[in-house]
């Protein structure tokens, strides 16, 4: 068995996100809980409510309610935001506002 949570679009660097997917693959997903939870990076938050996502999809879609484990914490590549800021001498600095796409899927065994 195994559930799945996606969340699109959020406004964070996936290099920075990636940090913290990195701390909970092939965790319990009480570990995993605990480990965002206590992150001090904002990514921690945004997965952690993905996270929280994918136990509800578990408990409501499949009737899990036993011990969880992270099975994959993914984030991909969103839509790139393209600023311009004014520099120096009329020139123009280009800036990149990164997007994320979290997936986290859960399943029972390990």
């Amino acid at each position: 068995m195994e559930a799945t949570a996606i969340t699109k679009f959020a406004r964070i660097s996936p290099f920075k996100a990636r940090e913290v997917t990195r701390l909970i693959q092939g965790k319990s997903y009480s570990e995993a809980l605990s480990l965002v939870t206590f992150a001090n990076k904002k990514a921690a938050g945004i997965i952690k409510k993905t996270l929280e996502s994918a136990k509800a999809n578990a408990e409501n879609n499949h009737r899990a309610s036993d011990e969880l484990f992270v099975k994959l914490a993914v984030i991909g590549e969103g839509p790139t935001m393209k600023r311009f800021k004014p520099k120096a001498r009329g020139m123009a600095g280009r800036i990149n506002k990164r997007t994320s796409h979290v997936k986290v899927v859960l399943t029972d065994e390990i």
